[in-house]
C-alpha cells in the first residue's frame, strides 16, 4: 500500500470516528423508565410492580417508577401506555382485567388487548379462591352446587363491581356448573370481603392475599381453588375442576408489556433482567408473602397466554350476554 492510500485511508478512519455518533442509536435507558399500574396503591398489582421496580432500577442503572392511574378497571391506565411513545420508557403492569376481561365485557375500549401491546414476561399469577361464608352448608364444591340448585337463586356472591374479574369468574363458574347465582357487586375487593365476612353475601372468588387472613380465622371458609392445578401456597385445597366442575380454571395474574412498536432489544433487555430479578431469592420471599407463585417467562408464552385469556372472556360474555357501558 502507497504512502499515499495509506493516509487516504486513515483520514476516511478519522471521518468515520468522528461521523458515527451522530448516527447512533441513543444507548437505552438514558433516563428514568415509568411503570404505570392501572389500579390504586397498595394492592398486590402495585406492590408486585414496586419489587420488581427495585430491581430494574439496579439491574438497568436508571430510576424505575411506579405511578398508578387506576380507573374503569384498568382500562385508564392500559390505555395511557397504548398511546404512550413505544420507546421503553413507559410500560404497563397489566393483568388479567386490563388483558382479557376488560376486553370482553366493556362496550367502549380505547385500547386493543393483543394490538396496542408488547409482551415483556408475566411476573406472578396466584388462583382465585372459591370461599362461603361459615353459614353456608357446603364443606365442597360437589355440596355448593347441590345447594344451589336445590334452591335456585337464594345464594349469592360478591365480586369486586360490574365488569369485574371476580365477577367474570363467578359468571363462568355459574355457566360451567350449571347452576343460578345472584350477583352482589362491590367497589373493589376489600368491601367484597368484608360483605361475605358479614354474610351480606354468602360466596366470593377471591384471591388468598385478601381473604387468607379470614380463611385462618374461620370468618371465611375455603372450598377450592380456580388453578388448573393445586396451588403451592394453599395444597391442602382440591382445585374446582378435580371438584366437580372439569376444565373450570380462574386466575389472577400480572405482567409487564410494552407499547405496541417498541424495539425487539429493548423488550429483550427488559425480559431477560426480569426473570432475573425473578429468580432472586429476596424477590421471591417478597413475592410469595404475598400469595404469588412467580412466573417469569419468555415474551412469546406471555403473548400466547394474554391470546387465551381474552378469547376465554370474550366467548363467555357472548354465551351470557356480558356488556356494560
Amino acid at each position: 500500500m502507497s504512502t499515499a492510500v495509506r493516509r487516504l485511508a486513515a483520514v476516511l478512519g478519522l471521518c468515520v470516528l468522528w461521523v458515527a455518533p451522530s448516527g447512533a442509536q441513543p444507548q437505552w435507558p438514558e433516563r428514568p423508565i415509568r411503570i404505570v399500574v392501572p389500579f390504586a396503591a397498595g394492592g398486590t398489582n402495585d406492590l408486585t410492580a414496586r419489587v420488581v421496580a427495585e430491581k430494574l432500577t439496579a439491574a438497568l442503572g436508571q430510576p424505575v417508577l411506579v405511578e398508578n392511574r387506576a380507573g374503569a378497571g384498568g382500562s385508564v391506565g392500559a390505555e395511557a401506555v397504548a398511546r404512550a411513545p413505544a420507546d421503553g420508557y413507559t410500560l404497563l403492569q397489566a393483568s388479567g382485567s386490563t388483558h382479557g376481561g376488560n376486553s370482553a365485557v366493556f362496550k367502549t375500549l380505547r385500547y386493543d388487548p393483543v394490538r396496542d401491546f408488547a409482551p415483556i414476561s408475566m411476573l406472578v399469577r396466584t388462583p382465585f379462591i372459591l370461599a362461603t361464608h361459615p353459614s353456608v352448608n357446603a364443606s365442597s364444591v360437589g355440596d355448593l352446587i347441590a345447594s344451589a340448585k336445590a334452591s335456585p337463586g337464594k345464594l349469592n356472591y360478591a365480586s369486586f363491581g360490574v365488569g369485574s374479574s371476580s365477577h367474570l369468574v363467578g359468571e363462568l363458574f355459574k355457566a360451567m356448573a350449571g347452576v343460578d347465582l345472584v350477583h352482589v357487586p362491590y367497589k373493589g375487593s376489600a368491601p367484597a370481603v368484608a360483605g361475605t365476612v358479614a354474610g351480606e353475601a354468602q360466596i366470593i372468588f377471591d384471591v388468598i392475599n385478601t381473604s387468607g387472613p379470614h380463611i385462618k380465622t374461620g370468618r371465611l371458609k375455603a372450598i377450592a381453588v380456580g388453578s388448573a392445578a393445586r396451588s403451592p401456597v394453599m395444597p391442602e385445597l382440591p382445585t374446582i375442576a378435580e371438584s366437580g366442575v372439569p376444565g373450570f380454571e380462574a386466575i389472577v395474574w400480572f405482567g409487564l408489556l410494552a407499547p405496541a412498536g417498541t424495539p425487539r432489544a429493548v423488550i429483550d433487555r427488559l425480559n431477560r433482567e426480569i426473570v432475573r430479578a425473578l429468580a432472586l431469592p429476596d424477590v421471591r420471599e417478597r413475592l410469595a408473602g404475598m400469595g404469588n407463585e412467580i412466573v417469569g417467562n419468555t415474551l412469546e408464552q406471555f403473548a400466547e397466554q394474554i391470546a387465551t385469556e381474552v378469547a376465554k372472556w370474550q366467548k363467555l360474555a357472548r354465551d351470557q350476554s356480558l356488556k356494560f357501558d
